[in-house]
């Protein structure tokens, strides 16, 4: 193999070498020149107090006698110097006792030396007189032209700069021929014989060793290129096992050993073609798992792991009623059963999954229990696609999850509407804050043991500019999706506090704010700096706010939840579990947790005087709140049936629309004044 001239290491390096060379000899002699200029000023210095040397005593004793002639015959003797610009010899508040000035040489090179040097240098010395006082009779004064001495300086530079690069190339040159002949030489030996090399048979013929470097990297680098022939000709075969590999790996979940989503694809594509063929239906079934983000931080990763292994396997178990079943990433799965008549087919296989999911399973000596919600669609119904039904039964299943969890959905005409609809609510909502669309209600919470207001509950509203009052269950899962919550939450609290330090100020000074924290924002780590600032800034007391979170938050991570409550306690909060009962509902997690309050779910009041089970609830609930020194409210109460039995069982506080609807900020406070002049009456009525 032959290389063009223009492409060679050889001159390359030629060229490399040359010009750092050349680059260097330029930087070294113009150092050399900037020194040689610096030189050159000392020189004319060192003449200037020379001559000044030489002429201080005639000048002295002429100007002391105020001899003209003398003084001129100095002048004359300075002169002779052919630098000696301009002399003069006097006093400096006195005309000169003599002087003398001629223009200055004509030489080529002063518009080069004149910067460098400068035109002319003056320089002078007193004269002072001998003896005890030494009295100080005047100055020599002397001008030196710089030209004579930079035409020396031009040559001298000219000389330095030529031989200078001069020797710099010859240096250059040699060192190429160095390297020439025990580099690229060689390599040019060691690029014919490659080209002599069978690709199909690599080893069959080795590089020969260079002589004389044997023992250096061209030796090794041979030694290592002969190695590196014999193992691609011994790895051929495993290269084109490590390709079956690669597609494999590709086409299959590299964890569950399922088929991906490509895989999918292509597999469904199939199936497909033969139920268009012939007229049979199909249904995809999109498989996702609650809450397992869950799992994973409250075991671990790999716990996670080993989980979707055993989930794998049970629904390896239904393989005989699926043409597919495959992993779509997460904990997400898909199944596709071909070949149905009827949709109930589907509904039976999807209610199968979840009874086959919602057993326990074994992870390291603890039963972890799993719940998964199916989104299900139908070919050709919803669909004549692979890619319209996977991404149809996705959006089933999610749109699913946010209604309710642990069931099976059939896609309907409605769900991209009602994803579009939520799309577009999540993007209205990010500018709500800004757009003043955001308010703030507020309902009273009642102590039937002070018969009185002892605290309100801040509710958040929405009301859009062309939908109207959005519900909070609609747009609080959206701003927790979207991050915006965080921003939110952090107006809630400052137009809670500014209204309760109202209120303080009004004299209502016993009254306790409740304020409703998102999962997203008890994990938030600013929280409790956040909350002592507020408390601070609007002179709240201690205890005066509560903070409300829901019971299956803080179940996500049990011991994370801790640390944040008990940092929001310190900060001087109060902290109440809100929705008790609807959860994981476990005397082991409430004795762990910092709690001062038990909210109980609306769910049990409304009907406990009708159902015995919620009333039997109820019961426990407040039990369990006395036992363990907590606060009880209750929540949704209506009636004054309903009232009268929750008092009955000892519960400390009421709070629903028995007493008053949440109401704004200005109707709040009419109700808070009528409650306490009704109090204050009941009490004059009591004396």
């Amino acid at each position: 193999m032959k290389l063009e001239l223009k492409n060679r290491l050889s001159l390359r390096l030629l060229r490399v070498v040359l010009l750092s060379a050349l680059i260097v000899g330029v930087v070294l002699s113009c150092a050399q020149i900037v020194f040689d200029a610096y030189k050159t000023k000392q020189s004319v210095a060192n003449d200037a107090h020379r001559i000044l040397g030489m002429f201080r005593d005639p000048s002295t004793q002429a100007v002391y006698s105020l001899d003209r002639e003398m003084g001129m015959q100095v002048i004359e003797g300075l002169f002779q110097h052919e630098s000696v610009q301009m002399a003069s010899i006097g006093h400096p508040n006195e005309p000169m006792l003599a002087e003398r000035e001629r223009p200055p040489a004509e030489i080529a090179t002063r518009w080069l030396t004149d910067p460098i040097l400068g035109k002319a240098q003056k320089y002078s010395t007193q004269l002072v007189g001998k003896g005890p006082y030494s009295e100080y009779y005047g100055d020599l004064n002397i001008t030196l032209d710089t030209a004579a001495y930079g035409e020396n300086f031009i040559t001298n530079s000219v000389i330095i700069f030529i031989s200078g690069v001069l020797r710099a190339l010859a240096m250059g040159l040699v060192l190429y021929l160095v390297y020439h002949w025990l580099l690229t030489k060689p390599l040019a030996k060691i690029i014919e014989h490659l080209s002599d090399i069978n690709p199909d048979r690599p080893s069959a013929h080795k590089l020969p060793m260079i002589k004389g470097n044997e023992h250096n990297e061209l030796g090794v680098w041979v030694n290592t290129a002969n190695q590196l022939l014999e193992s691609i000709e011994r790895n051929t075969s495993l290269r084109h096992e490590a390709e079956n590999s690669l597609q494999r790996m590709a086409q299959y979940d590299f964890l569950t050993g399922l088929p991906n989503r490509q895989q999918l694809q292509h597999q469904l594509d199939q199936i497909l073609n033969d139920a268009g063929r012939l007229q049979r239906r199909v249904a995809v079934l999109c498989v996702g798992l609650d809450d397992f983000k869950g799992v994973n931080e409250q075991y671990s990763y790999q716990a996670g792991d080993q989980l979707l292994l055993a989930l794998s396997d049970r629904l390896r178990g239904h393989g005989g009623r699926l043409g597919v079943l495959a992993r779509l990433g997460g904990d997400q799965f898909a199944l596709v059963q071909a070949d149905i008549e009827q949709p109930y087919e589907a509904a039976e296989l999807a209610q199968s999954v979840l009874d086959d999911i919602s057993n326990p399973f074994t992870l390291d000596d603890h039963l972890v229990h799993l719940r998964a919600t199916i989104g299900i669609t139908l070919f050709p119904e919803d669909g004549d696609s692979t890619e319209k039904l996977l991404q149809k039964a996705e959006q089933t299943m999610t749109l699913a999850k946010s209604r309710s969890r642990n069931r099976y959905q059939f896609y309907i005409a409605s769900v991209d509407s009602e994803m579009r609809r939520l799309r577009e609510l999540e993007k209205d909502l990010r500018i709500a804050l800004e757009g003043n669309q955001l308010h703030l209600v507020y309902q009273p919470q009642i102590s039937y043991q002070a018969k009185h207001v002892v605290g309100v509950e801040a509710l958040l509203r929405w009301e859009h500019p062309q939908l109207g009052w959005i519900p909070p269950d609609q747009f609080i899962p959206l701003a927790e999706q979207n991050g915006s919550i965080i921003a939110i939450g952090e107006w809630v609290l400052d137009q809670a506090c500014r209204q309760l330090r109202d209120w303080h100020d009004q004299g209502f000074n016993h009254l306790r704010m409740a304020i409703n924290l998102s999962t997203v924002q008890l994990h938030h780590a600013e929280l409790p700096r956040m909350v002592n600032n507020l408390l601070q800034m609007y002179r709240l007391p201690a205890r005066s706010l509560e903070l409300e979170v829901t019971e299956t938050g803080l179940m996500e991570d049990i011991s994370t939840a801790a640390q944040h409550l008990l940092s929001l306690r310190r900060a001087g909060a109060l902290i109440a579990i809100d929705d008790f009962g609807t959860g994981y509902s476990s005397l082991s997690y409430l004795k762990s947790l910092p709690l001062d309050k038990i909210k109980i779910d609306k769910s049990f009041v409304q009907d406990l005087l009708e159902d015995e089970d919620d009333a039997t609830i109820v019961r426990a609930i407040i039990q369990l709140g006395k036992s363990l020194g907590m606060q009880v409210i209750a929540e949704g109460v209506e009636t004054a049936a309903q009232e009268a039995y929750i008092i009955s069982e000892g519960c400390h506080e009421g709070q629903g629309y028995f007493y008053s609807k949440p109401l704004p900020a200005r109707e709040l406070t009419l109700y808070l004044k009528q409650a306490r002049r009704i109090h204050a009456a009941s009490d004059s009525a009591a004396l």
